[in-house]
């Protein structure tokens, strides 16, 4: 059966936009504040903002959604799986063991996802202790040509590799959430 979906947008004085530009909390502060370092944390930042943005006001039942068979991505496997590679990423330039996975073997932080709201609560927090954890892990190496972990990534690199990373993943949360309930991105 094929529904159709009415697209629609908060947004009153540009009706193409998610929401209006005085309303968006993105950039909110006007420009990126000076140096390479700062406008990478603000793009990541942005970003991140971004997915969290397109998964707000969706029940646990739409978080959970796949988009189109046979994938299972959602946007609460969006999630999982971003939380999952924060951790990754400082398994690349932290000393010692590797940390264990979140959820399990390749791809169950998207094929796991159940539409409980104890596992929406559960990966926002995921995702919020391990960013917090892998922008302590860089904080304390400003030097964005130094270089980390046993494969000697640039910081630098680490940086624009999270950027890109949450960047794509923008873009399909976008697409998912028009096929949710037809509210568009900006």
């Amino acid at each position: 059966m094929d529904k159709k979906i009415k697209r629609w947008t908060k947004a009153t004085v540009y009706p193409d936009m998610w929401v209006n530009p005085d309303d968006d909390p993105r950039n909110s502060e006007g420009v990126s504040r000076d140096g390479e370092l700062a406008t990478l944390q603000d793009y990541l930042s942005d970003y991140r903002l971004t997915l969290r943005m397109k998964c707000d006001g969706l029940t646990p039942e739409q978080l959970a959604q796949r988009s189109v068979p046979p994938s299972t991505m959602s946007l609460l496997g969006l999630l999982r799986h971003l939380a999952e590679v924060e951790r990754d990423w400082r398994n690349w330039i932290a000393p010692g063991a590797p940390l264990s996975k979140l959820y399990g073997p390749r791809d169950t932080d998207f094929d796991g996802v159940l539409p409980e709201q104890s596992m929406v609560d559960a990966a926002y927090a995921d995702l919020a202790r391990e960013q917090a954890a892998t922008d302590e892990e860089l904080a304390a190496h400003l030097d964005l040509g130094e270089r980390l972990g046993s494969d000697g990534i640039a910081v630098r690199e680490l940086l624009v590799h999270r950027i890109e990373e949450y960047a794509r993943h923008c873009g399909h949360a976008d697409l998912l959430r028009e096929c949710i309930d037809g509210r568009v991105g900006q």
